[in-house]
């Protein structure tokens, strides 16, 4: 049904997220990571996102073979994350980041987390 979403922002350890749009075909969101946070290394089983920097600098960080390597994503450029890549985000100074992926919001396996979180996110 057309009409105004409901927005709903979500506490991190590494700042926030911003929900704007969330429905059974995609989701929308401005994750917004402060100086020297880190989102988990993880990877999704489904979740197909790609990510477009609004703002700062960011290490954009993924795997390739097993190895770490660094994507210079620098405002105003996008990068896309098919399900199984592993990926990190890594912000230098204050970041908005917009998201915009499939609805599988709970499709996170986390490898390593500064805050604790490593494991497979609940249902």
């Amino acid at each position: 049904m057309s009409g105004r979403a409901t927005i709903k922002t979500v506490p991190k350890p590494w700042g926030h997220e911003t929900i704007w749009a969330h429905t059974d075909a995609y989701v929308g969101k401005i994750l917004h990571i402060k100086a020297s946070q880190a989102l988990s290394v993880q990877y999704h089983n489904v979740k197909d996102e790609t990510v477009y920097l609004l703002s700062g600098q960011l290490i954009y960080r993924i795997w390739e073979n097993d190895q770490p390597k660094d994507v210079d994503l620098k405002i105003g450029e996008a990068f896309r994350i098919t399900p199984g890549t592993i990926h990190q985000m890594e912000a230098v100074t204050d970041c908005d980041i917009l998201e915009v992926s499939t609805p599988h919001l709970d499709d996170v396996v986390r490898l390593q987390d500064r805050y604790g979180r490593e494991g497979t996110s609940a249902p």
